[in-house]
């Protein structure tokens, strides 16, 4: 950092550079164990979330902690033990600073200041075929309000009832939202028949939901022949929230860059 502050300070460096070079300096450690990313929003658009599968629910709390006091807020996803690190979370110094929010069926915990606010960036839709699918929707939710989108959602209307999926589609268009996340298991054709009726893009997320191969909806998607359609891995909710969430985001900040230009 100082090397990097010397060359702006001669004149090596413009102040754009210097922006770019720090982002890439933000690093804490807690007990030489995990390295935390503090400027990871700054620096991709997406703040640093922990993953709790393999973790210690001590290990969760404590860095659920420490990065909700640096962000303002912090999310815990994939918790198995969440009573628990609740539990040793309300134990911790100066927890009444924080709001604690828990969403049993997506397996998430959220930390946040209580005078901390999310910026609204917009708003995704958020479908599932079936009610299986619903705890991969939730997940995709939280991660996509941590992003600052406001999310609007409608569960359980597959294709086995083709005619439940028109009302919603309807309202979260007329809603304008900038993309639309699908979630299906069985064959997993759901996200194709949604991508051929909108016209903004659609998020397809094939779950292990099913009767036989498992793999068989991510195999569905994968070969559609609707346009507009990205796939994600099974099950991977909080990786289509994220998505959805920066398209959203540079959607965002280029209409406020426009704006702010008098365009």
């Amino acid at each position: 950092m100082r090397e990097i502050l010397t060359k702006f300070k001669k004149g090596e460096l413009t102040l754009e550079e210097v922006e770019k070079k720090l982002k890439l300096f933000h690093l804490d450690e807690i007990e030489k164990l995990y390295n935390l990313d503090f400027n990871r929003r700054n620096r991709t658009g997406v703040p640093e979330v922990v993953y709790g599968g393999g973790k210690k629910t001590e290990d969760i709390a404590e860095i659920l902690l420490k990065l909700a006091e640096d962000n303002g807020t912090a999310l815990a996803t994939r918790v198995n033990d969440i009573e628990k690190v609740v539990e040793l979370l309300n134990n911790m110094k100066d927890i009444d600073e924080f709001t604690i929010d828990v969403n049993e069926m997506a397996k998430t915990i959220s930390l946040t200041k209580k005078n901390y606010k999310i910026d609204s960036i917009g708003k995704i839709g958020i479908i599932t075929a079936g009610t299986s699918d619903i705890p991969v929707a939730e997940e995709a939710k939280e991660a996509a309000k941590l992003m600052g989108c406001e999310v609007l959602t409608a569960y359980d209307v597959g294709i086995a009832g083709m005619h439940r999926i028109t009302k919603p589609l309807k309202k979260m268009i007329d809603e304008d939202v900038c993309c639309i996340i699908v979630i299906a298991g069985m064959e997993g054709a759901l996200p194709s028949v949604v991508a051929s009726l909108v016209d903004v893009p659609v998020i397809g997320v094939p779950t292990s939901t099913g009767y036989g191969v498992k793999e068989t909806p991510l195999l569905t998607m994968l070969h559609s022949c609707a346009p507009g359609l990205a796939v994600v891995n099974m099950d991977n909710g909080f990786g289509a929230g994220i998505f959805a969430g920066l398209m959203a985001y540079n959607i965002y900040k280029r209409l406020n860059i426009s704006n702010s230009n008098g365009d």
